[in-house]
């Protein structure tokens, strides 16, 4: 290689990790995960009239999505600046991916994806446009103040991440018992997922003034809460399989759910080496295993010649 070629490849490496160090700090990839989520659960859950094309050519739906991104990306930025201390400690690697772009590059990104959602916001509706600056608003003191409230910190993550759906089903306003017991589980689902997360990052959030439920009672009282919590996931989950009935695809999820549970109950009582980093991550993808179960499920109902 000559001594050209080097700093030519040595400064292609510095921009593919400020890229990377980007990405990761706005949460690119939950953001594209999110994205595939909103579209399954909008089309085939909560649009339960609209036939594709119109879906397709409905410019407001789209609109309502692309802000919801843009928002979550700007929520990923802003929760990244309060939480850069803490994060130098806990993920180093990213930490060190980030710190390839200066910080005002990172704040300049957060105006402007903010702006472009609030903008996309207001061409659909006022009513909407409201709507994304509550969710932009919350984000901010989500990061700024509540992350570091015991139980709030949790009840809100979870909130602000189902807050998009909660948009799509009040401009569908499709309202039924089995959305309701869906949103309960979801909710429960992610609850856990942020609990057990916080198990793994105790001593740092104490160390950062992070007041949570696993470092305020220590593991074994948050040990027998995550209990309970994956019991009644666990019934609710039962009750989803029932009433959905097994001749629906997404029944059969909710079924394999109760296994799920219980093998995270073994998981979190075992207590051995990573077995809560494993817990954390069964259940991760167990959630989007059901978003691929809901989009299967949608497809065999409405378009079942494809399958």
């Amino acid at each position: 290689m000559t001594n050209e070629t080097k700093p030519a490849s040595r400064n292609a490496l510095y921009r593919v990790s400020q890229l990377m160090g980007f990405l990761l700090g706005a949460r690119f990839f939950v953001a594209v995960l999110l994205t595939f989520a909103l579209y399954v659960s909008t089309f085939f859950l909560f649009n339960r009239e609209e036939s594709f094309r119109n879906f397709v050519f409905d410019y407001k739906v789209h609109f309502i999505i692309i802000c919801s991104v843009l928002s979550i990306l700007a929520g990923g930025i802003i929760n990244r600046f309060y939480d850069k201390e803490k994060d130098q400690l806990v993920k180093p690697f990213r930490s060190r991916l980030q710190n390839f772009l200066k910080e005002k590059y990172f704040l300049t990104a957060y105006v402007i994806l903010n702006a472009l959602s609030l903008g996309l916001a207001f061409f659909v509706s006022h009513r909407v446009f409201i709507f994304f600056l509550i969710y932009q608003f919350l984000m901010w003191f989500y990061s700024h103040k509540l992350s570091k409230i015991i139980v709030l910190n949790n009840f809100t993550f979870v909130a602000l991440t189902l807050y998009p759906f909660f948009g799509m089903l009040i401009y569908y306003q499709t309202f039924s018992l089995k959305i309701l017991f869906l949103a309960i589980f979801l909710f429960l689902m992610l609850f856990i997922i942020d609990v057990t997360k916080d198990t793994l990052t105790r001593n740092a959030d104490k160390m950062f003034g992070y007041e949570t439920i696993a470092n305020r009672l220590g593991f074994q009282n948050t040990r027998s809460i995550l209990l309970i919590l994956l019991i009644i996931t666990l019934i609710v989950s039962l009750i989803l399989s029932i009433g959905i009935g097994f001749k629906n695809i997404i029944a059969w999820y909710f079924l394999l759910t109760t296994i799920v549970i219980l093998g995270t109950v073994y998981m979190l009582f075992r207590n051995q080496k990573n077995d809560k980093f494993k817990s954390l991550n069964l259940l991760r993808l167990w959630i989007f295993f059901g978003i691929l179960a809901m989009l299967l499920d949608g497809i065999y109902h409405k378009y079942p010649w494809l399958i």
